[in-house]
């Protein structure tokens, strides 16, 4: 088995789609007006307007902005520069600087405009660099 996507259900997708190409750099592909998805090598972020909460259910299924237990991480080359690149465009939104975690990676954790929070990392340590490169052998 393989994890195939995220979807965040947001009520402005239009914010959360340019958000998201803002700081992945990622041209996002627009399927619906009420659904989108970046796609990465490892696995695509999706967006799915509140709209599409019909199609599995209703309203109750999902509520957009409601998130507390999830992070969605991007593993990127150099978190520092992208601090740089993106600090005046994440201003307030920045939870923590880059700041290496006991497991090795070095994070730039911030919240996307729903409230989701959002780590930027790059394996810092000779461990955290050996434990991505095993991933990439499997």
């Amino acid at each position: 088995m393989n994890l195939s996507s995220i979807r965040i259900i947001t009520a402005n997708i239009e914010n959360l789609v340019k958000f998201y190409e803002e700081v992945t750099g990622v041209s996002v592909k627009q399927h619906t007006p009420d659904f989108a998805e970046i796609n990465t090598p490892t696995a695509t972020l999706a967006i799915g307007s509140t709209r599409t909460l019909q199609l599995f259910g209703g309203n109750n299924v999902a509520q957009p902005a409601q998130n507390r237990s999830l992070i969605i991480e991007f593993k990127v080359e150099d978190v520092d520069k992208d601090n740089e690149r993106l600090a005046s465009y994440l201003q307030e939104n920045i939870v923590q600087k880059p700041t290496i975690m006991p497991w090795g990676n070095k994070s730039l954790l911030f919240r996307d405009p729903d409230g989701n929070l959002v780590n930027l990392f790059t394996p810092a340590t000779t461990e955290a660099m050996a434990r991505f490169d095993s991933h990439n052998r499997k």
